[in-house]
């Protein structure tokens, strides 16, 4: 959630970032009445008690012929007290409801607007030219007998596939050369549960307007989900963690599931958009004033990552209105589909401050008590990677080359060969 603080001496800020975001900004003002309101029924039911508490004194120390009145008056005031704790705890569920409705504060220099108000920062790499017409991903894949599209849906429905021999090995070598990646850049390797509790998924902020892309198994209360930035994020829910000399990095690798509300009829065909995936994704917990500058060596990582698969890409600064609740700020790494003559993203990497960490109960040990740590995210590998990957090394007899530092996990492959039928 948001820092009441902020709420409290700089709503501004916080309108400017709903607007930006094209997300309401009455809420602001609702929140600030909330937060009176909260702060004057605390204060009564304070004011109620310490009376309660003072009469208790008085009754104690009360002449026989006094103590009835007085007893009787303390009992009228129990009443009260107790009217008062439960108006206190309204007053406070409906200022954390109606915070908790508040998206992220934005970052200074992140674009406003909606999904087409990105900023491109850069491209690097030149877009793969053929003197063929070239295959797209699926009909690659389907020549070396890597994905199988029929059977998954046979056996599960639309948007599920078998990753066969060459596709599964070439996952997993994805996959591997990114944990080898992640390794070297200090990053702790987990494998999480991809079932959660709700209030790990509340907290995450993945229960708000994308609710219906989550898989919810309602006879366990439980969540599947869509990344392990979810289950990473819960780890350490409700502790003080020491980031004081350095940031917590894990790097998670899960199957991920998401159901795909609301994008009927697109990419329909091949791997791009489908229910159940494998990802790798780092998670960070760092001090806020390390966030930003954490942010872009995530962003560095993942380029390292394309650029050594040969990838020609586009870094984005996301427009406000297309972040997620959580997120002040996300990077998002597109490479270039050939088939598409278009870029796609691959990755994203999200600044999301102190939001998360408020509303997980996960602080840090500073001056003057603890205060909230930040935590941020980013994909360093997924079952995506193939599509760009085989559109861009593709040859005119439909093999693909590996690119070189893919090939100590494919065993020394150099070239993926279609299968002679």
């Amino acid at each position: 959630m948001i820092d009441p603080q902020l709420l409290r001496d700089d709503p501004d800020t916080i309108r400017r970032s709903q607007e930006a975001r094209r997300a309401s900004v009455s809420v602001v003002d609702q929140a600030i009445e909330a937060e009176s309101a909260r702060r004057a029924a605390i204060s009564e039911f304070e004011r109620l008690r310490a009376e309660q508490n003072a009469l208790g004194k008085q009754v104690a120390g009360a002449a026989k012929e006094e103590k009835a009145a007085l007893v009787a008056r303390a009992q009228e005031l129990a009443g009260g007290v107790k009217s008062a704790q439960a108006a206190a705890g309204d007053a406070e569920r409906h200022f954390t409801d109606l915070t908790r409705t508040i998206a992220n504060v934005v970052l200074p220099g992140v674009p406003a607007g909606g999904e087409e108000d990105f900023v491109v920062l850069r491209e690097v790499g030149e877009k793969p030219s053929f003197d063929f017409e070239p295959r797209d991903h699926l009909a690659l894949a389907e020549g070396f007998d890597a994905i199988d599209m029929g059977r998954g849906a046979k056996v599960s429905g639309a948007r599920f596939y078998f990753l066969k021999g060459l596709g599964a090995r070439l996952e997993l070598a994805i996959m591997s050369l990114g944990l080898d990646r992640a390794l070297d850049a200090g990053f702790t390797p987990v494998i999480p549960p991809t079932l959660v509790k709700p209030e790990i998924m509340e907290g995450t902020g993945f229960l708000g307007e994308h609710a219906d892309e989550i898989y919810y198994l309602p006879s366990d209360e439980l969540y599947l989900v869509g990344t392990s930035e979810v289950p990473l994020a819960g780890l350490h829910s409700d502790e003080i963690l020491d980031v004081s000399q350095g940031p917590l990095r894990y790097a998670g690798w899960s199957t991920c599931y998401r159901r795909e509300a609301g994008s009927y009829g697109k990419d329909t065909r091949g791997i791009i958009r489908v229910h159940q995936f494998n990802k790798l994704e780092m998670f960070v917990y760092t001090t806020p004033e390390e966030a930003e500058a954490e942010h872009e060596r995530l962003v560095g990582w993942q380029e390292s990552m394309l650029q050594a698969l040969g990838l020609s890409y586009r870094v984005i600064d996301v427009a406000a209105g297309d972040l997620g609740s959580s997120a002040a700020r996300k990077f998002d790494v597109e490479a270039w589909v050939p088939t598409q003559n278009a870029f796609r993203e691959l990755t994203s990497t999200s600044n999301c401050t102190t939001y998360q960490a408020r509303r997980l109960g996960i602080r840090m040990r500073g001056e003057g008590g603890t205060r909230p740590v930040a935590t941020l995210n980013g994909t360093l590998a997924t079952t995506r990677w193939i599509v760009a990957l085989l559109e861009t090394h593709q040859q005119a007899d439909g093999s693909v080359l590996v690119p070189e530092a893919l090939r100590p996990y494919l065993r020394g492959l150099e070239v993926l060969e279609p299968v002679r039928r």
